[in-house]
């Protein structure tokens, strides 16, 4: 029997671990993640579970412990985890942002620091760029790191909408520095920021208030990150050369969206398969929904656009791994696979009739989940801009 969303020209080992996954989603996240998501409970044995198979290291290399696999591997992987809860795959998201990171960007002293417990999840990450005013105006950072005396720097402003913020050790920050640059976004720089999991003063000069309430997205917890003369060495600055942050981030971003993208179709996945269930087992007028038209048509559409918006995902995950620049890919995916996501969840929503607005119903989750996809690592608009600008420089006249 066909199934949505297959990947052509895997290898053996590839479709192994998606197999694994899959049976993980279906035996360990599907039956509890409701329950979870209404209590907006962390997923503890989940995440246990994750490290046993190895997901927290699954792209860094076995040089430092990891599985050493590809982004594409990566964006199959948190389709399967998406499909079975999102926040599950949002755990693992900034802490793969910020291993890539340090991959790319970091010291051979930062990545055999924080790279083999990155691997096994013992050490997670974060990733902080947005503030309460700052929106999509990256360069309009206001988070201040002052250099000291020593060398090192006093970091003092307030972040926001941190994913992992109070369950994280390592915050991937980017803060304003004086760098003599005329151009503001060339005064950004990343910093490492070490801090104890929790909430509260989590490190010196450093608070994590608490959880942000969300409409959906729960269980995985979403801070702010306040800082007060946080004393850090210039050793914690990523690859130790500031003025580079805003190229470092935008570098992770780029593989955040093919995360994102992911993400939607992985909800977009579940939505479906809920509908198609649901249309083929409630009768109206004698037989099953399934057979008028109006739902057929329904399902037609969420199909299609579930293989569509994979097929963008597999595509800007694929051209990320050749080295090659990808942020029209990458962006052109997470901007049609999160509004495909929203239409396919409704669409499924749809089809469940009352019974959707249920809490008895996972659809109803779903419908919860998907608004988040259109504004995770950029907006639609965003987006368009970025996609629209690609254009013109490939087909200028």
């Amino acid at each position: 029997m066909g199934r949505l969303a297959e990947t052509e020209g895997l290898t053996d080992e590839q479709r192994e671990m998606l197999a694994v996954v899959r049976a993980f989603v279906d035996r360990e996240i599907l039956p509890v993640a409701t329950a979870l998501e209404h209590r907006d409970e962390y997923p503890t044995d989940i995440v246990e579970g994750l490290k046993e198979l190895g997901i927290f290291g699954l792209t860094i290399p076995e040089e430092y412990g990891g599985l050493g696999e590809s982004l594409l591997t990566y964006a199959l992987v948190v389709e399967e985890l998406s499909r079975g809860w999102m926040s599950v795959s949002g755990v693992v998201n900034t802490h793969f942002i910020v291993a890539y990171m340090l991959l790319r960007h970091g010291t051979d002293e930062q990545r055999r620091r924080y790279l083999p417990r990155m691997a096994t999840g013992d050490l997670r990450g974060a990733f902080s760029m947005s503030e309460p005013a700052l929106g999509s105006d990256v360069a309009a950072i206001s988070t201040k790191a002052t250099r000291l005396d020593d060398g090192g720097y006093s970091i003092t402003g307030q972040k926001m909408w941190l994913t992992n913020g109070g369950s994280a050790h390592l915050v991937a920050l980017l803060a304003r520095t004086d760098e003599g640059a005329d151009a503001p976004h060339r005064n950004l720089t990343t910093f490492l920021v070490e801090k104890e999991p929790g909430f509260g003063e989590t490190a010196q000069g450093l608070t994590v208030p608490g959880k942000i309430e969300k409409m959906g997205y729960k269980g995985v917890d979403t801070t702010e990150l306040l800082l007060d003369d946080h004393r850090i060495g210039a050793d914690r600055v990523l690859g130790e050369a500031p003025g580079r942050g805003f190229y470092q981030m935008m570098d992770g971003v780029e593989v955040g969206r093919v995360n994102v993208a992911a993400r939607a179709v992985g909800v977009a996945h579940r939505a479906f398969e809920l509908g198609v269930a649901y249309a083929q087992q409630r009768e109206t007028f004698g037989r099953p929904i399934a057979e008028h038209q109006a739902v057929l048509f329904r399902i037609a559409e969420m199909g299609t656009k579930v293989e569509a918006a994979h097929a963008l995902v597999v595509n800007a995950a694929r051209k990320k791994d050749s080295g090659e620049r990808n942020d029209r890919e990458s962006g052109m995916a997470k901007y049609l696979a999160a509004e495909y996501c929203r239409e396919v969840v409704e669409d499924a929503f749809r089809i469940h009739g009352g019974y959707g607005y249920s809490k008895e119903y996972e659809i109803e989750r779903l419908y919860r989940e998907a608004p988040m996809l259109l504004i995770g690592e950029g907006t639609a608009d965003i987006q368009r801009m970025i996609i629209g600008r690609r254009l013109l420089e490939d087909y200028r006249l």
